[in-house]
C-alpha cells in the first residue's frame, strides 16, 4: 500500500476490550502501518491495552512482528487438523476452542489457578479468581521495550483505563504523566472473575471494561494538545444487532450491548461543548480591549484555535457462525480471519480520501463508519 497523506498534525488510536476479538485491532495496525499512518497518540482497554502497548512500546520496525508474535503465542493451541468448511463444523470448531480456553487457558496469557476459588479460604491466593495472568507478565516483559516507552517526546503516547476495585473509580494510566510497567497493562485487563485484580500504587484494579470499554472519552476531553487529531477508533462490540431467536443469540447480543462503545453519546457532548467554546470566541471578540482581565485575554488565546478531529469508527462485525463466546475463543484459525478482517475493512475505510480530510471548524469534529454508511 502506498504511503497516504495525512493533513491532521496528530494520529490517535483507540481500541475497545474485547479478549480474542483484540486480533481484529491488529490487522487494523498492519493496514495503518503499510500507509504510513503511524499513531502517537494511543489509548486502550483490556486486549485494546495490551495491543496498544506493544505497538507504542516498539520502535516502528519491531511493532508489527511483535504484534504477530503476541498474536501467535496466545492462539497457538490448535485443536483441529483442518479448517473446516460450513457455518455448522465451524461452530463446532469455535465451541470446542473456547472450551478448551475455559479448561486450559490460554498461553502466553492466562492459566488455571492451582486451587479452586471456591474452594480457597477467604483472602487466600487464588481465592478470586479462577485465572492466574503470570504468562502475561513474561509476554509483555518479552515484547514491550519498557524503557523505551519511557523516553520522553519523539515517541507514542499510552494510556490504557482500569477500574479501583475498591472505589469503583475509572482511571487512566497515562505515558505522559508517569512511568508504565507490566502492572498497568494487567490492571487494565484483569477481567473479572477470571482474571485476578492487581495491585498498582498501593491500589487493587480490575479491568477497565467493567465501567467504560472505549477510551475515546479521554481523548476528547484532553482536546489533544490543540493539535488537529485524525482518530481510529477500533471497536469488538457492534451497538447494534439483530432481534435474538435463541438463548445463544440473547447471551451473544446481551455481551455486544454491555460493550459496545458509546460513540454518538461522546461526540454529541462534544460537538455541544464546540458550539459553547465558538460561542464564546464570538462574545469576548466583541468586548472592548479595556474591559477584559488577564484571564479573560487567556481564555480569548486558547479559543482562538480550536483543534479540528475526524473519528473513523471501524467495527468488527461477527460471522454468522461466531456464538457468545467469540471474546474467549483463541483459536489460530479464527485469529487470521480476525486479523484479515481488520486489515481488509481498514484498507476499504482508507480508500474514501475525503474521509482524511480536516473537517470544518465548527462543529470541528466528524464521525464516519465504515459499515453504517455502506446501508
Amino acid at each position: 500500500m502506498d504511503p497516504i497523506p495525512c493533513p491532521f498534525s496528530r494520529i490517535a488510536l483507540v481500541l475497545q476490550g474485547g479478549g480474542a476479538l483484540g486480533s481484529y485491532q491488529a490487522g487494523v495496525y498492519q493496514a495503518l502501518h503499510e500507509a504510513g499512518l503511524e499513531p502517537d497518540w494511543l489509548a486502550g482497554v483490556s486486549i485494546g491495552a495490551i495491543n496498544a502497548t506493544i505497538i507504542a512500546g516498539n520502535r516502528r520496525e519491531d511493532r508489527l512482528p511483535r504484534l504477530r508474535a503476541f498474536w501467535e503465542r496466545v492462539t497457538e493451541r490448535r485443536l483441529w487438523p483442518f479448517n473446516p468448511l460450513g457455518d455448522d463444523l465451524r461452530r463446532l470448531r469455535n465451541g470446542q476452542s473456547a472450551l478448551s480456553t475455559i479448561a486450559l487457558g490460554t498461553p502466553g496469557f492466562f492459566a488455571p489457578n492451582s486451587v479452586n476459588p471456591w474452594l480457597a479460604p477467604r483472602g487466600a491466593p487464588g481465592a478470586t479468581a479462577f485465572y492466574d495472568t503470570a504468562p502475561l507478565r513474561q509476554t509483555l516483559q518479552e515484547l514491550v521495550d519498557w524503557q523505551l516507552l519511557a523516553e520522553p517526546g519523539g515517541h507514542p503516547r499510552l494510556a490504557v483505563g482500569a477500574v479501583n476495585v475498591t472505589t469503583g473509580n475509572f482511571r487512566f494510566f497515562d505515558s505522559a504523566e508517569m512511568r508504565l510497567a507490566p502492572e498497568h497493562v494487567m490492571a487494565s485487563g484483569a477481567l473479572p472473575p477470571g482474571l485476578p485484580m492487581v495491585k498498582v500504587e498501593g491500589a487493587w484494579y480490575w479491568d477497565g471494561g467493567l465501567v467504560s470499554n472505549t477510551p475515546l472519552q479521554y481523548l476528547l476531553e484532553d482536546e489533544m494538545d490543540s493539535r488537529d487529531a485524525l482518530v481510529f477508533q477500533v471497536d469488538l462490540f457492534p451497538a447494534r444487532g439483530a432481534l435474538p431467536r435463541s438463548m445463544e443469540d440473547v447471551l451473544g447480543r446481551e455481551k455486544d450491548i454491555r460493550y459496545s462503545s458509546r460513540t454518538r453519546m461522546n461526540t454529541d457532548a462534544f460537538t455541544a461543548r464546540r458550539e459553547w467554546m465558538v460561542r464564546l470566541r464570538q462574545i469576548l471578540a466583541k468586548v472592548p480591549e479595556e474591559a477584559l482581565t488577564e484571564e479573560d485575554r487567556a481564555l480569548r488565546e486558547s479559543l482562538a484555535r480550536l483543534p479540528r478531529l475526524a473519528i473513523l469508527q471501524l467495527v468488527y462485525q461477527a460471522r454468522a457462525y461466531e456464538g457468545q463466546s467469540k471474546d474467549y475463543e483463541f483459536g489460530p484459525e479464527t485469529m487470521r480471519e480476525h486479523w484479515a478482517s481488520g486489515y481488509e475493512d481498514t484498507v476499504r475505510t482508507l480508500s474514501h480520501r475525503d474521509w482524511l480530510q480536516l473537517p470544518p471548524e465548527v462543529p470541528g469534529i466528524v464521525t464516519h463508519d465504515l459499515h453504517r454508511e455502506a446501508e
